[in-house]
């Protein structure tokens, strides 16, 4: 008995009245049912829940089970303010890095790779810097560096689809058409790089497989540089950090004010902006509908992938 004795409902006749009541969430519902009282004659009966077995769709039970799982991995948002602030954290270093410090670093080293080692240190120097930024966000805004916490405020989740509630599974092929867009990408023109600046031009020149050829140590460097660029650093702050905060401020544009500022970002080589931007279309688009961060990472670590599958067999010669 949910009140502990007989309750007195009401004038009643005949059978058994009936109402329903939804209790707790699932596939079992409870049925109201009134039980004439000889005790209570003609004016009432005892009250109670018989629970009542009714179906319920898989459809329904994921479509539920998907909007509790959205609305548990939305994060606290950001201001218009603590969105510039965090995208300046990143753009700024790395611009002085670039323009500043390079400089000075490469006017110190000797050789035709002067210029493309300072530049690989000084980016390798700011990517982890990135990475670091992440882990304090993080930790101020949850108090803890706990993985289950650092998932949900990243969404370091398997994507999940926003129309069936599928996790995983089938719904990584969304993968496909985001690949394609940054092929596609690829093939298109890009603005002029300035001279000493064009990493992957020195690398495939004869003078940078000579620098690479047996040279271990410098192919650790890129390789920390292509994990924090896309794994631990840029990818992780902009579309697992940043992205999952701007709907407060940006609202269902998020995902496109997340490209703008991404494109931005790259003060340190202005001239791939355009195609930064071009990488919302394969980068935030599906990582704010299927709230999974690692889309992002994986369709940008492709990239990364081939420039140390690169150096890796100049690194062999």
């Amino acid at each position: 008995m949910l009140w502990g004795g007989p309750v007195v409902w009401g004038d009643h006749s005949g059978g058994p009245g009936q109402g329903r009541i939804r209790v707790g969430s699932g596939s079992v519902r409870h049925r109201l049912v009134v039980i004439p009282d000889a005790g209570a004659g003609r004016a009432g009966g005892i009250l109670r829940f018989e629970p009542e077995e009714v179906n319920v769709s898989q459809q329904q039970v994921v479509t539920a089970e998907s909007r509790d799982v959205v609305e548990h991995c939305q994060p606290r948002q950001l201001s218009r303010w603590g969105i510039v602030g965090v995208w300046a954290a990143a753009a700024g270093p790395m611009a002085v890095l670039s323009w500043l410090v390079a400089p000075v670093l490469a006017a110190g080293l000797t050789g035709p790779a002067a210029w493309p080692q300072a530049l690989l240190l000084c980016m390798t120097a700011g990517l982890v810097w990135q990475g670091v930024l992440v882990l304090v966000l993080v930790r101020r805004e949850l108090g803890s560096l706990r993985w289950s916490a650092v998932q949900d405020a990243l969404w370091l989740h398997r994507p999940r689809s926003p129309r069936t509630g599928r996790v995983g599974g089938r719904v990584w092929w969304v993968l496909l058409p985001a690949i394609l867009v940054v092929g596609v990408e690829q093939l298109l023109p890009s603005l002029p790089t300035p001279a000493g600046r064009d990493v992957g031009a020195f690398l495939r020149g004869s003078a940078g497989q000579d620098f690479l050829s047996g040279n271990w140590p410098w192919f650790a460097v890129i390789v920390v540089l292509a994990v924090f660029n896309t794994v631990l650093g840029e990818e992780l702050l902009f579309r697992g950090y940043l992205l999952p905060r701007m709907r407060a401020v940006f609202g269902r544009s998020d995902w496109l004010a997340n490209g703008v500022l991404f494109a931005l970002y790259h003060l340190h080589q202005p001239w791939t902006m355009p195609k930064a931007l071009l990488d919302s279309l394969a980068l935030a688009y599906p990582t704010r509908r299927y709230t999974s961060a690692w889309l992002g990472i994986i369709v940008h670590s492709l990239q990364s992938l081939i420039i140390v599958g690169a150096s890796l067999a100049l690194v062999l010669r």
